[in-house]
Order: C-alpha cells, then structure tokens, then sequence
C-alpha cells in the first residue's frame, strides 16, 4: 500500500519506539507499506513488516525481499541485520504493533473527516454507498474492499493523503480487545453503527459484550449515527454513558428517535422510504427491494442529513445507487483462457489487488487486462496512467486493451503489447476474440463501461447449471483447521478426484498460494496436470498404477508405496530414468492398521526397511495410515488401536534411518476428535470444502460449493397429465410445472426423483416432480410467482449437500465427486 508521504527511516524508528539499525543511508527513505512478499511491486521505498502470525512468520522472507532490492525493514529479530549489510532495520518487540503506531501517526497528520463504519453486517455496502452518494463533492479515501482487520486499516489509513478531504473506513473485530486499536488508527469523527448481529457470536460471551466492544470505535467521534432498534446498541449506549458524551443521530421503526421510518413500500425492483425529520416529512427511493439494503440505505441517508445534505439532493442520488459487487469471479473462458471478472468498479487499489490474483494463474504464460479509464479520481490523468503504466509493467502483464477515451489519450505510457478502444461497443464489434488463446484474463472496468458484456463473450458457453466455488470459505475452513493443530504440525491437502468436484488448479493454486505444506492426488495424472499448470507443491499420489512412474519422476511426484509389488515397479523405473545419486525419489510409506485396504502389514516391516536401505536412490519422505472410523463416537477403541499400531510401527521405521520421516495418521474428523495424535502432519479432506460430521465443527465451517441452475420452461399441466419418463408424476390437479436445464449426467441422482429431494427456488423448496432426466428435471412451481430465466440452487447455502446425501442413503463425497466435467465452474472470492 503507497502514501504520497515520504518517510525517512529515522523518522519511522522514533515514531514506532523502535531501535534503528541504519546500514544504508541513501535508501532510507520510504513510501509503500509491505506485509505479504507475494505482493512486491516495487523495491525501492518499500517498507516490510515482518509479521508473526499463528501459522506464518513474515521474518522468514526478509532474504526473498532483499534479493528483491527491498532495503527497508521493520523486525523483531535482532539477529536479523549482520546478514543483509546493504538493508536498513527498525528492532521492535512487536512488528504489528508498530505498525499500527505508524499508521496511527500517519493519520495525525490529517484534519478532515473521517467516517467510521462498523458493525456485523453490512460495513462495506455502507462505505461504497457513501462513496457513491458523496464522491461528486468529495476526493475521497476509502478502504478497498474489506480491509478492515488488524492489519487491513492500517494498510488502509496508510493510503491517506493531502490530496484527500473526506475518509470512509471500515471496522471489523472478531474477538475482544481489538477495536481499540482500529479507534486509534481511524480516529473517526464521524460514526455509523450498522446492526449487531450473529457474527463472531463464540468468541464473545453475549450481544451486549460484543456490541460494547464494537462502540469502543465510535468514543471520540463528534456525532454518531444508529437504529436503537438493536437492542443490544441500544442498551451499551446507556450503559456506557457515550450516548452522553457525543452527538448521536438516530433512525428507529419503533422506538423513540431523530429519525423516525413511517413507510416502506415495495415494487418488483424499488423501495419507497419515507421518515420523520425533524418535523418533517422526507422520502427516498432505492433501486433495492431486499431489507439488508433498506436499512444500508437509511443509514447513508442518515450520514447525508448530518454533513448538511438537502432531502433533494439526497433522494436524486439515492435513485441511482448501484449495486456492489462484493466477489470477484474466476471463469474457464474460450480457447483454453482463464477469465478473471471484476468489472464492477475500477480504481487504483482494487487494480492493485486483481492483479495479485491474475498473477496467481500460473497455468498460463501470457497475462492480459482489458481495463477501462479510471474514474472517480481528481488525480491529473497524466500522473494517474503513468503509475497505471508502471504497476501493469511490474505485475508483468504482457497485453493491455484499454477501453476509453482517457485511457486512449496515454496509450504512449504503455509498453507492452497494447490495443485501445473508445468505448465497450467498439471493442466488442472490432477486436478478434479468436486472438484470446491459452491466456489469463482480467477484465476491469467501471460499471459505466458495461464490462460485463466483455466477461459473457469471453467465458465458455456450455451449460446453464454451474458449480460456484467460494474460495474464500475455502481458505476459512483450511485457517480454522490451522488453528486446530500444533504450529509445526503440517497439513496435506487432499485434492483428488477433480478436488471433490470443485476443480483441480484452481484449488490447488488457492492452496499453494496460502502456503500449504502438501498437496495430494489419487493418481499420477492428476498431479502431472498440476505440475504443468505451474503448481510446485510437494504432491503426494495415493494410487500410483505400473505405467505411472516414469511420469512421477519426470514431474518429481512423490509415489504413496503400499505394496512390495508396487516398490519393485519403482525400483525398476528409477534404473530405467538414471537418475542422479544426489535426487533420491521421495516416497510416502502406506501401513495397514486395520483398514484392510492397501498397506505394509506388520509382519512385513522389517522386510521393507531392508528392501529401502538397499537403494540409496530412494528417500522415505512419510508414513502414514488411514484410519477407519475416526468420525464414529462407538469405534473410537478400535482408532485408537489403529493410532497405537501406527505409532509402534513408524517408531521402528523412523529409528532404522538417520534422518527425519513425517508421520501422519490424522483425517479431517480425526483431526478435532483425536488432537493429541497429530504426529507430524494431518491430512485435510472433505472439511476443507465445508462438510464435517461433528456439529460443533460443522457450525465452524463455511460452505464452499453451491450447484446452481436456472428455470428453462414454465407450463401448466392439467388434471391428470403426467410429468416424465414412464408418467411417474400425475396431476390431480392444475399445477405449474418448470423444467431446469440439470440431470443426472450433471451429477443430480435419479434416486432424488418422484419427490424424494427438492430444490431452492426464490428462498423456497420446491419438489422434484417425475423422473430426473440425463440432462434436466422438472419442479412443482404451483403458486409461486416465477419466470423463466429465474435463478435455482440444487444444494449451497440454503440447502447443505448432506441433505440431499442423507435422502440418497449415501455421503456427500459421492455427490461432490459425481459432479459432472461439463457443469461450469465458477470461483470467486472477495
């Protein structure tokens, strides 16, 4: 994150209490904040803060860095400085700490508003809204997206300055004694308390305590604004005695306030507000229907009211409020091309956060942006598209369609290679789409500029019913087991069988990228495929068959071996590849303590040690075992025989060699139910996609994967017509049957046909009605107001996949493995 402040070091040591180590003097002065080394645009005036987290360790790519020509750091390791003799150090007790000192002074140094928004839901809407309803007026500073954590704001107040009059930030807090150091970096002065709601409920003993916490934002500001409709806001305000201490402004639908909501009326796309002011009554109109977005709405009504705003005024930009789009979406596009879309909204820290992503798609060599002008910004356009000139040349994009007129005036500031467009129209009808091959592209654009017609041409156009994939629930569920097992314990990723349904890469370059330590497939294939998309992730394949293994030493996968067959297989292919005495395979040794499926037994142990330490060309990287029923309270005897076995077992192997052997024997339910037995390493599987069998756990979890489709035809059948192959379904009456474009070739079982399962529709379960087809089904519709085109989730959200599993009689890994290849995968993240 850059400031347009300049700092000396010197200046940065006294400000954050730390001890200077000062080694280079002409490269002391600094402007860019770094906390992720992934994220380096830029050597020269960057600062790294070297962050210790509970998984991560920010002093461990310091080396990475300097290489890098970063020479400015911030550390807690005095041992650091004597190796890099050409960098500058800031010694402190604690590097976040300082760096929330830093952007606490930063902020100081500005006198204009600044507007503090927090609360369990709704924070960023209300931010972009404000953004919207205020930028005509205002060069406004905000925080990208959801930066609102410990180290998000102060990235984020970092970014302020001179040129800036009014800030909008958000904050969010997941446990006690946070929000104070989020007020310190912010100190806003004017405050929005969104709702109070279920959000981070187990870290906090009730709502009162949680929304106590939460106002710690606000204890300094000179007005803010709330619905007393919240009683939990309601009664810290009185309790706390802020409520005395500051301007409020409040809006209510029942209790006593400044602002009283008298009428809400709502049509098929608007809402209609009207309220009480000051004895007088106003309305609004919002392009919203949905009651998450009338109550965003009133309160940046209620924020326009206090800066001095006519109800006019107000109400004609409140009209024209857009939606926000809070995901950015991944997509397979044509011709072998990886789409990234996040066309909703274009500026210079969202830019900077879609090319991090772009950057991750390691599967393609070439990286193109098809970017809009910039909007929304009083920068001069020549500055503004110099820096875009030299961010797209140091992220290493390597074409740029510009779509614009300013964009197209600077097109000499672009060196790569480079095509421009004055408007979307012109593009879409003049460029070559069958140009696009085997390319990653991001596709950025204000929402004026209709990006979005550029995303449905370039996406892969082959079915109506489409596997959404959030990664960021993804990454959730991986942290939260993190958090579950000892820091040095390691954690295998289980991304076989097409990662359960949800797609090979792309979940395995998620997972790469957040630093798993092992990846595993169940065949060679599978990790060949991986390996030639730019994964490098140590991979271990579970099933390696006779005729795989000159591929697994050509791509260095590392072989499960679970038989003396299968070594006697590799064996021979390692003479066959002469491979160099220095690069032994790396094999993972599979025992049988009680699965009785594949596995060394017992009485063959010994034997195999022998049979390795015979051949110096190959090294025992693990041993591992599977248990058999970890999930099942009854059999917990006999897991714990199968942990006993294993740890008799790899005792004896790991004492036979004079070098370290991982050891795991931990599934995804073995995990939280088994917590001493950790070992070495743990192996995560279908709870990393959301599904776990322990409530407690389960409640933990977020849901990854939803199938979705959408409503081909609507007709009425009359009494008696039937529904369906062999007329399974016969009306007794007139019903409104719809047909949606899934079968059971996409993945949906027959065994769900006839009424047995439903599916979402509108936020309602409707019946499947006849039998499930190859490629569709047909839902009972009968009262409900539908059109064709409306959108059908099969399971997700508001329908787990285990509800479904449980009407088959079978797991969900059967239904998320059985999702067909030709069901469109979407992933998206925010």
């Amino acid at each position: 994150m850059t400031s347009s402040h300049e700092y000396n070091l010197s200046d940065v040591a006294q400000i954050v209490k730390g001890e200077l180590y000062l080694q280079n003097p002409r490269q002391s002065v600094v402007n860019d904040i770094l906390i992720d080394s992934r994220k380096l645009i830029s050597g020269p005036k960057t600062l790294f803060f070297a962050i210790r987290t509970g998984r991560n360790d920010g002093h461990h790519y310091i080396e990475e860095l300097y290489e890098k020509d970063v020479r400015n750091f911030v550390v807690s390791k005095e041992e650091i400085p004597s190796s890099f003799p050409e960098a500058n150090f800031v010694i402190v007790e604690n590097s976040l700490q300082a760096l929330h000192k830093l952007a606490t002074h930063h902020r100081k140094q500005f006198s204009f508003p600044f507007i503090g928004i927090t609360g369990s839901n709704g924070k960023t809407i209300v931010k972009e809204w404000l953004f919207q309803l205020l930028q005509e007026d205002y060069n406004i500073i905000r925080s990208p997206k959801s930066y609102n954590s410990q180290i998000g704001v102060p990235l984020s107040v970092w970014q302020v300055n001179d040129e800036n009059d009014l800030g909008i930030f958000e904050a969010g807090i997941s446990e006690p004694e946070e929000m104070g150091n989020l007020q310190s970096i912010i100190q806003p002065t004017i405050g929005v308390f969104t709702n109070i709601g279920p959000a981070h409920d187990k870290n906090f003993i009730s709502d009162i305590q949680k929304a106590g916490e939460k106002l710690k934002l606000f204890t300094h500001v000179h007005t803010m604004i709330y619905s007393p409709d919240y009683d939990a806001i309601r009664e810290v305000m009185i309790r706390s005695g802020l409520k005395n201490k500051v301007n409020t402004l409040t809006w209510s639908r029942n209790n006593t306030a400044d602002m009283i909501i008298r009428e809400v009326t709502k049509d098929k796309s608007h809402t209609e507000i009207k309220a009480v002011y000051e004895n007088e009554v106003l309305q609004i109109k919002i392009p919203f229907t949905d009651e998450a977005s009338v109550e965003n709405a009133i309160h940046c009504w209620a924020v326009m009211w206090h800066m001095g705003y006519d109800n006019n005024t107000i109400a004609q930009r409140m009209q024209n409020l857009q939606t926000i789009a809070m995901r950015l979406e991944l997509k397979e596009g044509i011709n072998d091309c990886s789409v990234i879309n996040d066309s909703y909204n274009s500026d210079l820290n969202s830019l900077n956060i879609a090319l991090d992503i772009l950057n991750r798609q390691k599967q393609h060599k070439k990286k193109t942006v098809i970017l809009s002008d910039i909007l929304q910004t009083n920068r001069s356009s020549f500055e503004l598209y110099d820096e875009i000139a030299d961010i797209l040349q140091k992220k290493g994009v390597n074409k740029l369609i510009g779509i614009g007129e300013a964009i197209s005036r600077h097109a000499n500031f672009f060196s790569m290679e480079k095509s421009f467009f004055k408007n979307t129209d012109e593009f879409i009808r003049s460029y070559p789409f069958s140009g696009f091959n085997d390319e990653a592209i991001l596709i950025k654009g204000a929402r004026i500029f209709e990006f979005e017609r550029i995303s449905n041409a370039l996406q892969q156009k082959d079915h109506e019913t489409v596997l959404e994939i959030n990664l960021n629930a993804l990454i959730n569920n991986l942290n939260y087991y993190r958090k579950m097992v000892d820091q040095e314990v390691k954690i295998m990723a289980m991304v076989k069988a097409f990662s359960y349904g949800s797609g090979s890469y792309e979940i395995s370059n998620t997972l790469q990228y957040h630093n798993i330590d092992y990846l595993s497939v169940a065949y060679a294939d599978e990790g060949v495929e991986l390996r030639k998309s730019g994964i490098y992730t140590p991979i271990m394949v579970m099933n390696p068959d006779e005729q795989s293994f000159d591929a697994i030493l050509k791509y260095q996968l590392e072989p499960e071996i679970y038989s003396f067959r299968i070594f006697k297989r590799l064996e021979e292919a390692i003479e066959r590849n002469l491979l160099p005495k220095n690069k032994p395979v790396k094999i993972h040794i599979k025992l049988d303590t009680g699965m009785h499926r594949l596995g060394f037994l017992e009485e063959e142990v010994e034997v195999l040690i022998n049979r390795i330490k015979e051949n110096d060309l190959i090294r025992v990287q693990s041993v591992f075992s599977h248990l058999a029923a970890s999930d099942e309270g009854e059999n917990d005897d006999f897991t714990r025989s199968q942990i006993d076995l294993f740890r008799k077992l790899s005792d004896t192997i790991q004492q036979a060699f004079d070098y370290k052997i991982l050891r795991h024997i931990l599934n995804s339910a073995g995990i939280s139910r088994f917590p001493n037995d950790q070992f070495d390493m743990v192996r995560l599987g279908i709870s990393m996609y959301g599904i776990a069998t322990d409530h407690k756990v389960k409640n933990e979890l977020q849901n990854v994967s939803s199938l979705r489709s959408s409503i081909s035809q609507i007709k009425t059948v009359k009494p008696g017509g039937t529904v369906g192959y062999s007329r399974q379904y016969k009306a007794e009456e007139e019903r409104k049957i719809a047909t949606v474009p899934v079968g059971y070739a996409d993945g949906l079982s027959r065994l769900l046909s006839n009424g047995k399962a439903s599916l979402i529709l509108h936020g309602q379960k409707v019946p499947i009605v006849g039998n499930i087809c190859m490629d569709m089904c047909m839902i009972d519709v009968t009262g409900m107001d539908v059109q064709e085109g409306d959108k059908v989730e099969i399971f997700g959200e508001n329908q787990p996949v285990n509800v479904l599993a449980d009407k088959m009689g079978t797991i969900p890994y059967e239904i998320l493995a059985g999702i067909s290849r030709r069901v469109k995968r979407i992933y998206y993240q925010e």
